[in-house]
């Protein structure tokens, strides 16, 4: 698969970050200008900035990485493509991140093209565009101590999305997610979502960002047909998502960083104990866009038989999508763990919900959710033990991008529906959420 094809691919069905660079440089200028001079804004930052600094500066290799991510872009690559200067060093890089975590993502509106979705949803992840592609980046961003710095500043970035200052970008305003560009994105917003449009604040009666973000669907949709809800043979889709892959015969251990990103079971699973019994079997991803719903369901009806929470990486990206695998001179993408969505299977933070299912020739399964760049928190909201039922909510997403998987066993010789096989490179089907997806046995439905 070329660079390019993927690129425009989960660009046009993710719609986190823009396809065009130049809107991606406006952004980025944009929070230059309000960020202002790091040497005169540093003794102001937040106190988990101030740490960031303190944690770079004391620590001798971190130092040097976070040095040499900035000097190992290629000079060819030193302007982006409107001549804008790129971010040179990690003190620019932090004053960027202060002003992040004091705001909520606002909608992204280009009145010479209202009906275009620009948004800069991964606003750090634009941050560290470039410095991902290099080597160091990609050493200082598989690095616990660096990921757990992080996951600190992630914390502080969630106490303000949960609070109610962060309603101030859901408004009516042309850069407001009720503004009529952003209500082109979400067709009968007030019937598909539980909110109350007619709330005087402006804000749909939604009380902070993160509750816009993991909004309800109002009763009646994305329901399970009834003749398929006591089906036990039957599979739904867990997440309102777009394929990107199905894979079968996956191994024990691939190199998942090399091009093509194989599925590495025994790393997505995180060497648990079960995870030897996935070995040849059948693969599902989906990716979750920016505008659509985030809570997880259960496929099947079954028991949860175990819980999971995987610490791991936030910005590390398949070498594949660095400078040294860019093959268009435009360098790596913005949307970089879009791009390697395969990869971070294994490498970043996610959350494993291992079901045995009620029809037992499924048996287990496993819902993996992957959590994908900034705060992307995954939450579960069940645990070992639970019955749960076809279509049941078991968690969802917090905050940011987003990816998960469905898992089967060889021996569960699952058969996935056409319509939600990808059928070439460029191909990512759209799925409701608790659609009926797969199955054993005779297809048990048209």
């Amino acid at each position: 698969m070329s660079s390019r094809l993927l690129r425009n691919r989960v660009g046009q069905f993710g719609g986190w970050m823009p396809q065009d660079k130049r809107v991606l440089a406006s952004w980025l200028t944009k929070k230059l200008a309000q960020a202002g001079d790091p040497e005169a804004n540093s003794s102001s930052w937040n106190s988990v900035i101030c740490e960031f600094r303190r944690f770079i500066e004391d620590t001798p290799e971190i130092y040097k990485g976070f040095h040499e991510m900035f000097t190992q872009i290629p000079p060819d690559y030193e302007n982006d493509p409107t001549g804008t200067a790129q971010i040179k060093d990690y003190m620019t890089m932090l004053n960027l991140f202060n002003v992040v975590i004091s705001e909520a993502p606002e909608w992204h509106y280009d009145p010479e093209n209202p009906t275009a979705n620009d948004l800069v949803g991964f606003p750090i992840n634009a941050v560290l565009d470039w410095p991902m592609g290099t080597d160091a980046g990609y050493a200082m961003f598989i690095s616990p101590a660096v990921n757990a710095q992080f996951k600190k500043m992630f914390d502080v970035w969630t106490t303000y999305l949960t609070s109610y200052a962060s309603t101030a970008v859901l408004t009516n305003a042309d850069n407001g997610w009720f503004g009529p560009s952003a209500l082109q994105q979400f067709p009968n917003f007030a019937e598909t979502y539980v909110c109350d449009p007619d709330d005087p604040s402006g804000h749909y009666g939604f009380t902070s960002w993160d509750g816009f973000f993991t909004r309800l669907f109002q009763p009646g949709q994305r329901e399970i047909d009834a003749e398929l809800v006591d089906n036990d043979a039957v599979v739904h889709s867990a997440c309102e998502s777009a394929v990107y892959r199905v894979a079968t015969e996956v191994q024990a251990r691939d190199q998942f960083w090399l091009k093509g990103q194989p599925y590495s079971v025994i790393h997505m699973l995180n060497n648990d104990p079960y995870a030897p019994q996935f070995v040849g079997g059948t693969v599902y991803q989906a990716f979750l866009s920016a505008t659509k719903y985030h809570r997880w369901h259960s496929p099947v009806n079954g028991v949860v038989v175990k819980t999971v929470l995987v610490p791991g990486t936030y910005y590390a990206e398949s070498p594949t999508e660095s400078f040294e695998g860019d093959t268009n001179g435009d360098g790596p993408d913005p949307a970089g763990p879009n791009l390697s969505q395969a990869f971070i299977t294994s490498m970043a933070a996610r959350c494993l919900i291992f079901i045995r299912a009620k029809d037992t020739r499924i048996g287990l399964m496993c819902f993996i959710g992957v959590g994908m760049a900034e705060v992307s928190t995954c939450e579960m909201t069940v645990k070992e033990g639970d019955a749960v039922s076809k279509g049941q909510e078991i968690g969802m997403f917090h905050f940011g991008g987003s990816t998960h998987c469905l898992l089967f066993r060889p021996e569960t010789n699952i058969q996935i529906d056409d319509a939600y096989i990808p059928k070439d490179d460029t191909d990512s089907p759209e799925v409701h959420v608790k659609a009926p997806i797969a199955w054993v046995g005779d297809k048990p439905f048209k």
